[in-house]
């Protein structure tokens, strides 16, 4: 049995963002397939994550034990780090990620939960894991210079061990160029397909 976590990084609402409706789909899907995995949901806006304090850091830096699993910021560490799978749903904003998402970020880079430090270098210590990155983006951003949320995420989940990164994109859907439902439509497709492998 596997551990999911579905991470949700988008400040709309359920039936209003058309990150979620695909990766709704997605996670609909991969339960369809995997009815013995515990998928967590967790909504980073309901969560109420915040940007990292001074007087946070003593902990985050602190040799972790029993009582630190607990602590309001290490939390999503240690969650994170027990998840065999990640499902983030989150949209293009401004060519990145949504800044509440790089601030989660902050709370998993965790030294001795996620990677560690060795004389030769910082190492991952989530290897053999999976993600899949949803995202729509205002206009078509394959391949784009200017794509940094897609290319930021590969890289930090790399910098933690999870090089198994599949995305999904949702380009155009601001320019008018293609029909919104079409885009939609085929990124669900797409993602049954994903899920169904996942």
């Amino acid at each position: 049995m596997s551990k999911v976590l579905y991470i949700k990084a988008n400040i709309k609402p359920e039936g209003q963002s058309r990150t979620f409706k695909v990766s709704d789909e997605f996670v609909e899907e991969y339960k369809k397939n995997n009815p013995n995995d515990e998928v967590i949901t967790l909504d980073l806006y309901k969560e109420n994550i915040d940007f990292l304090r001074p007087e946070d850091l003593e902990k985050l830096f602190s040799p972790k034990d029993e009582e630190s699993k607990n602590h309001p910021k290490l939390k999503y560490a240690y969650q994170f780090a027990q998840a065999d799978k990640y499902i983030i749903a989150a949209p293009m904003w401004n060519l990145s990620i949504p800044a509440i998402l790089k601030a989660y970020i902050d709370y998993v880079s965790v030294s001795g939960i996620t990677f560690k430090y060795t004389a030769q270098g910082p190492v991952g210590l989530l290897n053999n894991k999976k993600a899949v990155h949803i995202v729509s983006r205002g206009g078509d951003y394959n391949n784009s210079p200017y794509e940094m949320g897609d290319k930021y995420l590969k890289t930090i989940l790399g910098f933690f061990g999870i090089t198994n990164m599949k995305t999904i994109a949702l380009d155009n859907t601001d320019t008018g160029v293609v029909d919104i439902n079409e885009i939609i439509e085929n990124g669900k497709k797409q993602a049954k397909e994903i899920a169904s492998k996942f």
